[in-house]
């Protein structure tokens, strides 16, 4: 299925300081292209292009409501992103664990 899978990284995505500040936002609740323009130091048009390159790595989704368009983080983008960081640090907090078990301070 072609719509089932992101068109970008997530990771490329969220590179950008801009569009994590977006991400943080939403992560407070729903929103529109001028609630998060209000709340940013960028334009209305560049909020619109963030949540463009957002919304095609599957970590947002908008809503039609009325002449707006709201926006929100796709549960699934997030959990997949949330699934792969835990996966990656829980396997070094796990090698951190381990050496720190079986080492001696230096005295």
């Amino acid at each position: 299925m072609a719509g089932s899978t992101p068109a970008r990284d997530p990771f490329d995505a969220l590179g950008d300081p801009n569009r994590r500040a977006i991400v943080e936002l939403l992560a407070g609740g729903d929103r529109s292209v001028q609630q998060l323009a209000d709340a940013l130091p960028i334009s209305r048009p560049a909020v619109s292009r963030h949540l463009r390159l957002l919304k095609e790595a599957g970590l947002v989704v908008e809503e039609p409501r009325g002449t707006r368009r709201i926006y929100r983080l796709h549960d699934e983008g997030v959990a997949a992103v949330r699934g792969y960081l835990e996966r990656v640090w829980g396997d070094a907090a796990a090698r951190f664990r381990l050496i720190a078990e079986n080492t001696t301070p230096e005295q």
